[in-house]
C-alpha cells in the first residue's frame, strides 16, 4: 500500500535529520514552487541547504500530520544547526503524486513554557473526527475573520466552550479570558499581532490551520510584516486547543524568489 501525503511530508523533514536523499522522489524536479522566502525555487536550493545542515546539531520531531485534498501539512519541532530551536509548519501542494509547491512558516522556540506550564509542541496529536472536517474548517475561517481580522471581539465566546482552551502560545496561557485579554490589548494599544487577511485555511477531522498575513510588533515601535501560523484542535464544535508559529517577513529585496510568502 503507498504512503499517504502526510506520511511522506512527515518522511521529508525527518530527512533533514537522516540525511537519506530518498525522499527526493516525492518531488516534481519540473516544477517546484517554494514559498520559503529565503530559499530559490527548485531542487536544487534544498540539497544544497540539506547539506548544509550540520549532522550533530540538526534534529526533527514532527508532533502532527494531516492533510487536506492536495495539501499535506506537517508541525514539527526543529533543531537546526546555526539557527538553534525552531518550532514550525511545512505545508506540500502535490499534483500527480509529486510536490509541486512548498510553504513553511518558523518561529524560534522559547527556553521556557508558557505561564500554563505549556510548550508550543506538547498536547494532542491524534487525527479524529473526519466526518466534522467540513464544518471545523468554516468555523475556524469564521472565527479567523470575525474576531482575528475584523476584531469582533466580543462575539469570541460562542467558539469555545466556557472558559476552556489549552493554550500552546508562549505569550499567554490557558483559558479563553486570557485570550481576550490578548485581543482587547491589541485593540487598545496596537501591540502584538495584527491580523489583515486569511490565505488559506486547510484541516483533516479536529485539526485545523489558519494561515493569515499581518503585521507584529511592539507599541511605539515600527510594525513588521507577518505570516501567522495558526493550529486549532476542535471538540464538538468549539475550539479546544491553539498551537501557532509567527514569523517575520523579510525585506523584499533580500528574497531569493518570486513567490511570495504566500
Amino acid at each position: 500500500m503507498s504512503k499517504s501525503k502526510k506520511e511522506r511530508t512527515v518522511e521529508i523533514q525527518k530527512s533533514l535529520e537522516t540525511r537519506a536523499k530518498y525522499p527526493i522522489s516525492y518531488f516534481d524536479s519540473r516544477k517546484y514552487i517554494q514559498h520559503n522566502v529565503n530559499l530559490a525555487d527548485g531542487l536544487g536550493a534544498i540539497l544544497a541547504f540539506m547539506d548544509a545542515l550540520p549532522a550533530d546539531r540538526t534534529k526533527v520531531d514532527v508532533l502532527r500530520a494531516f492533510e487536506d485534498g492536495d495539501f499535506s501539512v506537517a508541525h514539527a519541532d526543529y533543531e537546526l544547526g546555526d539557527w538553534g530551536r525552531m518550532v514550525g509548519f511545512e505545508i506540500h501542494r502535490w499534483e500527480n503524486d509529486r510536490i509541486v509547491e512548498h510553504w513553511d512558516n518558523l518561529q524560534a522556540k522559547p527556553s521556557s513554557p508558557n505561564t500554563s506550564g505549556r510548550t508550543m509542541t506538547d498536547g494532542a496529536s491524534e487525527v479524529t473526527d473526519i466526518e466534522r472536517t467540513d464544518d471545523n474548517k468554516a468555523l475556524i475561517e469564521q472565527f479567523t475573520i470575525e474576531i482575528l481580522i475584523t476584531q469582533q471581539i466580543e462575539k469570541a465566546g460562542v467558539f469555545f466552550k466556557g472558559n476552556e482552551l489549552i493554550q500552546h502560545s508562549p505569550l499567554y496561557g490557558d483559558g479563553l479570558d486570557a485570550l481576550l485579554e490578548v485581543l482587547r490589548a491589541a485593540v487598545r494599544d496596537k501591540t502584538g499581532p495584527e491580523y489583515i487577511r486569511l490565505h488559506k485555511i486547510l484541516g483533516e477531522g479536529n485539526l485545523v490551520l489558519a494561515i493569515s498575513e499581518g503585521t507584529t510588533g511592539k507599541q511605539g515601535q515600527t510594525r513588521q510584516p507577518a505570516a501567522f501560523y495558526d493550529l486549532y484542535r476542535l471538540e464538538s464544535n468549539a475550539i479546544a486547543e491553539h498551537w501557532e508559529a509567527i514569523e517575520i517577513i523579510p525585506p523584499r529585496e533580500t528574497w531569493q524568489n518570486d513567490n511570495g510568502k504566500f
